[in-house]
């Protein structure tokens, strides 16, 4: 009868330490945390972009103003009647 309050305690302790430090403990569920705080920036940079190109792809289905925007800068392209000019720095090897 002397030894049952010890066999409870070491029971008792052993439960506790795989509460704590086991599969679900403490260790496990910070490094879980972590990589749903990862995940979930990654997650958030993804609806901004897709956000940014749903909004682009209105845009090009709703007017032609995106349209001729991309021409004049990506492709420099111009209207009948204007005049482009492109300025480029000047030399500077003597």
């Amino acid at each position: 009868m002397k030894a049952l309050p010890y066999i409870l305690i070491a029971l008792l302790v052993l439960v506790q330490g795989a509460l704590w430090l086991g599969k679900g403990g403490v260790p496990h569920t910070r490094a879980l945390r972590a990589e749903l705080a990862a995940q979930d920036a990654t997650n958030e940079a993804a609806r901004q972009r897709n956000e940014r190109l749903a909004a682009e792809v209105a845009d090009l289905q709703s007017g032609t103003e995106i349209i001729e925007e991309r021409a004049r800068t990506e492709l420099s392209m111009i209207r009948d009647g204007e005049l482009l000019v492109v300025v480029t720095p000047a030399a500077t090897g003597r």
